[in-house]
């Protein structure tokens, strides 16, 4: 039987005062829309509908620019109308999937996770529910749908301003989250009416529409606490990142990850990390980073979409889709911009910069150096201040260093240009023409004294400023 998503992110959110659509907004550096599409893809269903409103292009951007596991598709709400108006957007794709079982999900509640979903799913087929709630308990219910047990599963549910005092004592509540047979929903879903004082179509109405049809109504009362919570503003924004924040790091914990202070750590949900890894304080992993074992991740690093192998040593470095291979030293003030790879024993030191670049094994970039464009050899020595001049105003182009070369301090390599195995390029020369093997290069300018000069000049200087801001008083 085939088992399909519709993921409901039509939603503006005003109160965030954001020009982006609430589902696009981010908890831990990704999109809460990313949450629910990764929980989606962990719980193997592959075939999603994605319901966009608000600023829907950039709903559509993002996926186009997604690397999804997932077969997505898009339908457009132009006025929102209520979650049960929305599903009615997808008809046409719950007809091409009638024969299986659709699962609602809301693109601005991150939390829901793969075991919910699976859970779920196997109640709602085990009792051959139309449809199946996923609920959660909570201490404070307050704002949210009670769920109205029965016997054999639910009668439906009541919105918090409709219930009764008893009724009001319920902590099981819903998520926003349903599996729906999916050709019992579609019996029911255009029957739904917009009978409230919002004028919008309610999917909730659907439950009572299906049981009413002889159709079995249940509950998965989900073991995550957070499965239903979502955010209207930014303090809810912010709750929700705190939320996430602490649950991944606990996790971690869980998986004996060595955390030296918690300040300002921020680990994303796709990030993953070795045993034995120590992470320091004002760390940030994000997107689908992968830290190795026995790892020192050091203050204030950023790593983005980065692989870190083993025995890695990180101090104030950002990273962004980036390989970095084993024992490989780095820091600090390290800047490795996309398409960067640096092999295993490499050092890279302080204030350096290297991007779309390969670094070989056991080559040394100790200090105050760029590197753009180039493929570097192994056991390659850079001095102080060296260059790889990669872009003349209109194109970039490659610098090639080989094996065993060693680059002087404040050399210029202007590009395209090589460096043979074993070159030395002398301090100071900058560097147009290819080096030969085992060859050194020296190219500077003839030195000139002019006597006097700077003398002419400071007192020039020393006019101006006395004209300005008056002569100073000898002491």
């Amino acid at each position: 039987m085939e088992n399909n998503v519709i993921i409901l992110a039509g939603g503006q959110g005003k109160r965030m005062k954001t020009n982006m659509p609430k589902a696009l907004c981010n908890v831990i550096g990704e999109p809460m829309l990313e949450w629910v599409l990764t929980a989606c893809e962990n719980a193997e269903l592959d075939d999603i509908c994605v319901v966009k409103g608000y600023e829907g292009q950039q709903i559509e951007d993002y996926l186009a620019a997604r690397k999804s596991k997932a077969k997505i598709c898009t339908v457009m709400q132009e006025e929102r109308l209520g979650t049960g108006h929305a599903v009615m957007q997808a008809a046409d794709f719950l007809k091409a999937h009638a024969e299986g079982n659709t699962l609602i999900l809301c693109g601005d509640a991150p939390f829901i996770d793969a075991e919910t979903i699976k859970g779920a799913l196997e109640l709602h087929t085990e009792k051959d529910c139309g449809v199946t709630v996923v609920t959660s308990r909570v201490e404070n219910p307050t704002g949210y749908g009670r769920i109205i047990r029965t016997e054999n599963g639910i009668s439906g549910i009541v919105e918090h301003k409709d219930c009764t005092p008893m009724q009001l004592a319920i902590t099981e509540i819903n998520s926003g989250c349903y599996w729906f047979k999916t050709a019992d929903l579609l019996e029911v879903l255009f029957d739904i009416k917009p009978e409230n004082a919002q004028g919008e179509y309610y999917l909730t109405d659907c439950i009572e529409l299906l049981i009413a049809k002889g159709k079995k109504a249940d509950a998965f009362i989900s073991a995550n606490p957070h499965v239903a919570l979502g955010a209207n503003d930014r303090r809810g924004l912010l709750a929700l990142n705190d939320i996430a924040r602490y649950e991944i790091i606990g996790k971690w914990l869980d998986e004996g990850i060595e955390f030296c202070c918690t300040d300002g750590v921020s680990i994303g949900n796709n990030v993953t990390i070795g045993h034995g890894t120590k992470i320091h304080s004002g760390v940030i992993l994000r997107g689908n980073t992968t830290i190795g074992e026995n790892c020192n991740i050091g203050n204030n690093c950023i790593i983005e979409n980065t692989t870190v192998g083993n025995g890695v040593n990180l101090n104030n470095v950002q990273a962004y889709e980036s390989v970095i291979e084993d024992d490989v030293k780095i820091g600090p003030y390290v800047q490795l911009r996309p398409n960067s790879h640096i092999k295993k024993g490499a050092k890279i030191g302080d204030f350096v910069e290297i991007k779309n670049s390969t670094i070989g094994e056991y080559t040394a970039v100790a200090h105050l150096t760029y590197i753009g464009d180039s493929d570097v050899g192994s056991n390659v020595n850079f001095g102080c201040g060296v260059v790889t001049v990669n872009y003349n105003g209109d194109k970039k182009f490659r610098t090639v260093i080989e094996d065993n070369a060693f680059i002087g301090c404040n050399t210029n390599l202007v590009a395209p240009v090589r460096v043979g195995k074993g070159a030395y390029t002398a301090a100071g020369s900058t560097i147009t023409t290819d080096i030969p093997d085992n060859a050194l290069a020296i190219e500077r300018g003839r030195e000139t004294i002019k006597e006097g000069y700077a003398e002419k000049k400071l007192k020039a200087r020393t006019e101006k400023f006395e004209a300005i801001h008056g002569k100073s008083e000898e002491k």
